[in-house]
């Protein structure tokens, strides 16, 4: 057999990048975007905030740029979608499916079409992810590409609050140095930082970003805001830190927390930024 020339090699390199790295069922979960491989995303655009409509429902993806986005689709038979899709009303389980980003995993909220769509900042350099469906043996997609603008901003302090119920609300308040604090009701900072959106219905995420943080000891809290009607659901909040993400400094803390009534208000960390 003839040795496959170099730039047919290459080509066949770059298709395998472009599509992502994907498990054998790949076809039952669809990742529309990051795609894999190389691109560069604008430099302006809103990459932090995302725009919440009370009462808030869920993540809100309304009119942000397809670079600023983890979307697509969880595709089902009809007889499974009828049994495994998350449901969305009071009291009814759903079950969320799973996503990591760059180490970071946490729940995946899921429509009942099977869509899923969540506001990420991605900065300059390499990144990898995966979006698994629900359940102990799902099938799961992974994909890694390199954004190549250097000019967008790299997020230095990033902290994501998920939980692992349905029906609950937890909120993340996260107190900075310079006595700033950023919680659903100031979701914008003057020194710069921001929470992306409120989420109430359960699983989460809220995510805080900045990318200039204040040096000193900041804090990060977890309030149990409700459950609905009912007061005795305990849910275990996850709260990854994040610092210099995406540099050979980057640091990556996880810590879990349960939450056992509403109203309760926990110091989840407090940490120092040279």
């Amino acid at each position: 057999m003839k040795p496959m020339p170099n730039h047919h090699a290459f080509c066949a390199l770059a298709l395998l990048t472009a599509v992502g790295l994907a498990t054998p069922a790949r076809a039952q979960v669809r990742l529309d975007t990051p795609m894999g491989g190389w691109r560069a995303a604008p430099t302006q655009q809103q990459d932090f905030l995302q725009e919440v409509h009370y009462p808030a429902a869920s993540v809100n993806s309304n009119r942000r740029s397809a670079a600023a986005l983890i979307q697509g689709q969880i595709a089902q038979t009809p007889k499974a979608a009828a049994r495994d899709l998350p449901k969305s009303g009071e009291g009814e389980a759903r079950q969320p499916g799973r996503l990591v980003v760059d180490g970071i995993a946490l729940p995946l909220e899921i429509g009942e079409d099977g869509r899923f769509s969540r506001p990420w900042s991605f900065g300059a350099g390499a990144h990898g992810l995966t979006v698994r469906a629900p359940g102990p043996q799902g099938a799961a997609t992974r994909v890694q590409f390199i954004e190549a603008n250097r000019d967008r901003g790299a997020v230095k302090l990033r902290v994501v609050l998920s939980w692992d119920s349905d029906n609950t609300d937890l909120d993340l308040h996260v107190v900075s140095p310079d006595g700033q604090h950023v919680f659903y009701g100031n979701r914008v900072a003057p020194n710069g930082g921001a929470l992306d959106v409120d989420v109430t219905t359960g699983f989460g995420p809220e995510i805080f970003a900045h990318p200039a943080p204040p040096a000193g000891t900041w804090h990060v809290y977890v309030n149990y805001y409700g459950a609905g009607e009912r007061r005795d659901v305990i849910t275990v909040a996850q709260v990854a830190i994040i610092e210099n993400e995406g540099t050979g400094a980057e640091k990556q803390q996880t810590f879990r927390v349960p939450m056992r009534k509403p109203g309760e208000l926990t110091l989840v960390r407090s940490f120092v930024m040279p």
